[in-house]
């Protein structure tokens, strides 16, 4: 398998945790988003949207949009539920991660970290506290019923919100505020298998 991302990404590293949790080998091409190489003719081939990551499962197969990506390595293992129900609710997660969550931290952490939060991004930026804080605290309230997003084991769902939450800090958001997040974090990193962004910069 082949990966086009940048590993600083969360939705990119949310491939790379998952394909380490599985012992999966592949290859990870760097993608500079920053520089505009995502809408370059050769990637647009990939991804017609523009964006990372992408996964290369075979030859001339292509999958993009990180959450369906992590559902198709998973199927079949436990970090995915065969029950209906149970991989409902980890589904519940990842749109509540793509709709609510990402959009306020993911994109404060790149105004701040990818852009070095110039002026006039500035409001923008400020704008996304209030309903990253909201996205927070959904998480918390139910990280405080059980040890994982999802229920009593740990999912995928997991993986798509881990990747963004343990580095909220970098778009403004204080986690001290959110125990039962911090403790998940935790969690989620003492899993065997389990690799940071750091180990791959």
């Amino acid at each position: 398998m082949k990966v086009y991302g940048d590993i600083f990404s969360g939705n990119c590293y949310k491939v790379k945790l998952m394909l380490a949790l599985l012992g999966i080998p592949h290859e990870w091409v760097h993608v500079d988003i920053v520089a505009g190489a995502t809408r370059e003719p050769g990637f647009l081939a990939l991804n017609p949207n523009a964006k990372i990551p992408v996964l290369e499962f075979a030859p001339g197969e292509h999958l993009w949009e990180s959450n369906a990506i992590l559902n198709y390595l998973a199927d079949g293992t436990p970090f995915l539920p065969s029950e209906r129900l149970a991989r409902a609710r980890v589904l519940q997660w990842q749109f509540f991660e793509q709709y609510s969550h990402e959009p306020q931290i993911a994109v404060a952490r790149f105004i701040a970290r990818y852009l070095g939060l110039p002026e006039n991004r500035r409001q923008e930026y400020l704008a996304r506290q209030e309903g990253g804080h909201k996205a927070l605290r959904v998480m918390e309230d139910q990280l405080r019923r059980t040890p994982y997003i999802a229920g009593d084991v740990y999912t995928i769902a997991d993986i798509s919100l881990y990747a963004y939450t343990h580095v909220a800090h970098e778009g403004g958001f204080d986690l001290s505020a959110y125990p039962a997040i911090g403790a998940w974090i935790a969690r989620v990193a003492s899993h065997p298998g389990h690799v940071t962004m750091e180990q791959f910069a």
